[in-house]
Formats: C-alpha cells, structure tokens, sequence
C-alpha cells in the first residue's frame, strides 16, 4: 500500500494504543501463573495477536469474552505444538524461546521476513549452561531447542537486546529457581527489564531481586532467592489492564508539536515504558506541553534543536528523526548502535529517507546528527518493511513543502493498525493506492 500524507494542521483528542511491549509481557505471564487470568485493552497490534497464537501453542486456552477483554487460562507450559511461529516480532522470539524451553518436548521456533535476518546466536551458550539442548541457524532463525530448562548461575551480555533477558526471567520464575542469579554486563533498555519485573509481580509470578552495580563494575544482578510461589490454581481470578503506549503516543506528541496541537490519552505518567522518555525531549525543545494523570497535550511553537542520550530508548530515534527535522540547527541523538538489528538497519533507514526529504544526517559513531533548515520537502518514500520509519515519515510530512509518499506504508500495523485512522481523526489528509510490481 502507498500512503500519500499531505501537509497538514493536526487538531484533537485520540486515545493512545494498548502497549505491545506491555501486552505480550502480560501473555506470557498469564502462561506462567496456572489461573485464569482477565487482560483488557484498547487495540491489538499484530505482534500482539502473534503473542496470543504462541501461548495458545504452548498449552493456554484464550476467550474473547468481550470486545476489548480476552481470558488466559493456563496450567503452565503444555506445548500442543512443536513449532512456534513469531512471524516478526522479535520479543516474541527472544521471550518465548526460554519459556519454550520449561518443556521437555523438542521445538522450533520460527519467523517470517525481518525476523530471518535479527541474531539470536546468544541462545547456544546460554542454553547449554541451562541442560537445554540447542540449535541455531548460525545465530539465526530457526531455532531447535529441547529442555527442560533447569536454572542455575549464569552471566549474560545485556548490550545487544534486552528481550532475550526478559525471557530468561520468565523462564527461571516458571522453573521456581532457588539461591540462583543471573549476572548482566553492560545492560542496556534497563526500563524494559523494570517493566518485566512489574509485569511478573502483577501476576504473582516468582520474581527476582534486583541490583544494579555501576561505574567500574557496571553489571546488574538479578537473584532468586529460595521462597516458593503458590502455582497452584486459584480462586482468584487476575484482572490486568494494558496501558497505553508511550512508543506510539511519542509519534502523535510529535505531531503536536510539529504542526497544531494534539491531546494524547490513556497514558500513565507512572508508567515503566522506557519511550516515556519523549517527554523530556520535547521539555528540551520548549514545545508547549500539559501533563496530567492520564494525558498528555503538546503544542507547537517555536522549538530548539535538542541533544538525547536514548541508548536506553531507541525506538525514540524515528519520531525523534522527525522532530529533528522540522527545527532549524542540528540536533543530536545518542545510542545509533541500537538500531542496527530492528526491523531494518534503522539508522541507514532514517538517515536515507529522510535525505530524500531534504534533511541531512550525519552518523559518527554512536551518535546522529540531524542537520536541518527546518523545511522538509515533499518526496517518494520507503517504510524500509519497518512500521517506525513509516510513522517517522508520516509525522514529518505534517509540515512538509508538499506531500509526502510513503511506498509500503500498510507495515505500521506491526504495532499501530490505526495508525492512520487516527491521523485521520485528527484533521490530516491521507490518500491511499495500492502498489503494483512490475516485472
């Protein structure tokens, strides 16, 4: 699908999308705690229904019971499958391959398109020290895997993804680890793990004590101690509600303060999400912005060029890219070595797109430089098979010189399917075709 976004003035309330970093943390938790478990939400993305497909896989038995309100119930990991499909998701992969891993049935875990090309060649060491026998293809997908997984002491590189972490904690709660840790060198995404943690206790899972050790010896250690959980099922039934989304809601806060003013609700600004961190940024920029329990509204007005470490954040470069963009000066962005394993090669996806729309990025290192005239020009563009380059160049062309194509533009609904619904709910015109190939 093309999507031809034309410059616009963006005005009104929307309500923000259920988190998917929240919604399948809550899935596999309901896998793990052997009840019934209520989950709520506004939307679901397609990594979403993916994670639902996965625990149902794995032996959870999942009823719509109303429009927004699905019912989890699980005895634990009980596979009626031997293949798990994460089509693109990456958590997916990451965080269900270890829980995968609690049965002793042989597995696969497989993907589509994206997915083939993100490593997962942390798996065969890891594995090998938790009696879990492993198979990759060379450190991609597929991957074979046997248990069960029996925790014990190990260290682990934090650097690369924290979703593989996340996993394993997962894992060794399922697995009722006792007097076990798991040591993590240079762990970046550190709110994500915080948010699994949060996630974990909400739903009476065993969860880890958490230390973070910084400066010289820089590790964060996570301990079981030697308590017992109650797994069995119960009488009470959990009811969990999935807030909204700070990683989408950072593209519409964008919007606000690019080109009219935008009210953002179902936020918690108690939240863990790591992408709640847009709201320093644009704080930074001196953009008008209202914070309140549950929203949050954004105005635009004259903005500065800002500097962001968001090695702890990188799905914040995209809407940030577009932010940079429309403000004259160069603004710089820390933590491009995060990028590299996304969807696509995000920091060569952003700064060729965004070329195309007259916005010169410079990439040094760990560090990008966004050099702009505040003017962006219309142009042909490419999503890159990436739904957060595809809303980036969405935003941008709020204000662009003339409309702005975006060729693959349909990918969004990887974590936003109303993405552009709720552009148009907001007083923005969008014409969509369809693509043909050409041979």
């Amino acid at each position: 699908m093309q999507a031809t976004i034309n410059p616009s003035s963006i005005k009104g309330n929307i309500q923000a999308p259920s988190s998917k970093s929240v919604m399948q943390r809550a899935l596999a938790a309901a896998l793990l705690c052997k009840q019934t478990s209520y989950i709520q939400y506004h939307t679901l993305s397609a990594d979403d229904e993916t994670a639902i497909k996965i625990i149902q896989s794995l032996g959870a038995t999942v009823e719509q019971i109303e429009d927004n309100i699905i019912a989890v119930t699980s005895q634990g990991v009980n596979p009626i499958q031997d293949i798990i499909f994460c089509d693109e998701s990456g958590l997916a992969a990451r965080m269900f391959t270890p829980i995968a891993a609690l049965s002793d049935k042989p597995m696969q875990i497989r993907g589509h398109r994206t997915l083939l090309r993100r490593p997962m060649h942390f798996f065969s060491a890891i594995f090998k020290l938790l009696h879990t026998k492993v198979y990759t293809n060379t450190g991609y997908l597929p991957v074979k895997i046997q248990g069960p997984l029996e925790p014990a002491n190990i260290q682990i590189n934090g650097s690369n993804s924290s979703q593989f972490l996340t996993g394993l904690l997962l894992a060794f709660s399922g697995a009722n680890a006792k007097n076990i840790s798991i040591q993590v060198n240079q762990l970046h995404s550190k709110p994500y793990i915080a948010l699994t943690l949060q996630v974990m206790k909400q739903f009476g899972l065993k969860t880890p004590t958490h230390k973070s050790y910084e400066f010289l010896d820089d590790y964060d250690l996570f301990y079981f101690d030697d308590t017992t959980v109650n797994n069995e099922p119960s009488t009470i039934n959990y009811n969990y509600t999935v807030e909204g989304d700070w990683s989408s809601a950072a593209f519409l806060l964008v919007a606000g303060a690019i080109s009219g003013s935008v009210t953002v609700n179902g936020l918690d600004n108690y939240s863990l999400q790591a992408d709640k961190a847009i709201l320093k940024v644009l704080e930074m920029t001196g953009v008008s912005l209202q914070i309140k329990a549950d929203k949050v509204t954004v105005s635009s007005m004259p903005v500065q060029p800002f500097h962001f470490d968001a090695t702890h954040c990188p799905d914040l470069f995209p809407p940030l890219v577009a932010l940079a963009s429309h403000i004259e000066g160069t603004s710089t962005i820390k933590g491009v070595k995060r990028l590299i394993n996304k969807e696509s090669n995000r920091g060569l996806a952003l700064q060729n797109e965004f070329n195309k729309l007259g916005v010169q990025i410079d990439i040094n290192k760990d560090e990008m430089h966004i050099n702009s005239t505040g003017i962006v020009k219309g142009a042909m563009v490419h999503s890159n098979n990436d739904h957060r380059i595809a809303m980036a160049c969405a935003i941008a062309a709020l204000k662009a010189t003339d409309p702005v194509k975006i060729e693959e533009a349909q990918v969004v609904g990887k974590s936003y399917p109303d993405f552009y619904k709720d552009l148009q709910k907001l007083n923005i015109k969008i014409d969509y075709a369809k693509q043909y190939q050409t041979t």
